[in-house]
């Protein structure tokens, strides 16, 4: 008598999952180098060693304010006070520079404070789930104008804050950084070392499996004893913080506050999520995927400023390179029956 194993559909959908999520990552690589390839017949200069030092100083910043959106996304969420966050943390840092706060004082007050908002965001968004990306873009207006407010305090002007911003800042995320002498900037080490560890965590510690298990099955994550509500705004929390630390690693790059400094982090980082493979309905990807789509999304950003393309016209290349991304991901029963 012989006995035919059926999987189960849990097991087939798992087993889907992780091929498509696999074809997603030969598709993000395939556009890399073909972006290369491009780039370095199209452009004098692209492949360079100072052009390979820019894109990795411009993907850094974006590869750490994607982090949290990646984490939002493995749940099924998503972050829109991100870039506001970021514009925030960028003048309020200096601001408090001029009040007289000594700088690594500063810089661990923007970062507490980013992720007490994002704690905030996640218990709001968690209790309104159908109108999380509201909520969370209400909650990054409400942010951004009470620190204008707070900044503009004497002045006249509320979205640009200048001070002396220390030495050591500049360093670590200006174009010419160095890192134990070698010509490095410390901004992309700083994110290195963040991939490593995040990619790890997500797979080696319980709270990385618990992101997993509640963007794969809420119900079944509950029956794991897993809080659904902590590992929410736990990440919503990281989000918030790494969007402060963000902010202020650009204000070293810039040398000026400016509120709108991340308002192109809007769109690219949840780009850099797409482009990567991970699912925007939880369950599928890691940050990992996020990096190849950051690294996709700042090379072709480069090739497009090296043909002499400007914004807008860059925004509607990348567009264009999101609406096929997408159409290949749905093409998943996962996504399909989750829609």
């Amino acid at each position: 008598m012989t006995t035919t194993a059926t999987a189960s559909p849990s097991t087939s959908t798992a087993r889907s999952n992780n091929l498509q999520f696999q074809r997603s990552i030969v598709i993000g690589f395939g556009l890399l180098v073909l972006l290369l390839v491009a780039g370095a017949i199209l452009v004098p200069g692209f492949i360079s060693l100072r052009n390979a030092r820019s894109i990795l100083l411009l993907a850094a910043f974006l590869g750490l304010a994607s982090l949290g959106q990646t984490f939002c996304a493995l749940v099924g969420a998503l972050d829109l006070s991100i870039p506001y966050l970021i514009g925030a943390a960028n003048i309020l840092f200096p601001s408090l520079l001029v009040a007289g706060l000594p700088a690594w004082l500063a810089v661990i007050l923007v970062i507490v404070l980013g992720a007490i908002v994002g704690l905030a965001n996640g218990m709001l968004s968690f209790r309104l789930q159908g109108q999380a990306l509201i909520m969370s873009l209400g909650v990054g207006f409400a942010v951004v104008g009470a620190v204008q407010i707070y900044t503009s305090l004497g002045t006249q002007f509320g979205g640009t804050v200048f001070a002396p911003i220390p030495g050591w800042l500049r360093n670590i995320s200006a174009f010419n950084g160095t890192f134990l002498g070698l010509p490095i900037p410390p901004v992309v080490v700083i994110w290195l070392a963040v991939v490593a560890f995040t990619i790890w965590g997500l797979y080696n510690t319980w709270f990385g499996r618990s992101i997993y298990a509640v963007g794969g099955s809420r119900t079944a994550a509950a029956r794991l004893g897993i809080s659904e509500f902590s590992v929410w705004t736990a990440i919503h929390a990281i989000s918030g913080a790494m969007s402060a630390f963000a902010g202020v690693l650009l204000l070293g790059f810039s040398g000026g506050g400016f509120v709108g400094v991340g308002d192109p982090y809007l769109f690219t980082t949840v780009a850099a999520v797409v482009i990567g493979g991970t699912s925007l309905l939880g369950g599928a990807g890691g940050y990992g995927a996020t990096v190849l789509g950051v690294l996709v999304l700042t090379v072709l950003t480069s090739l497009l400023v090296g043909l002499g393309l400007d914004f807008p016209a860059q925004q509607a290349i990348i567009g264009l390179l999101i609406v096929p991304m997408v159409a290949v991901y749905a093409r998943s029963p996962h996504i399909r029956n989750q829609i």
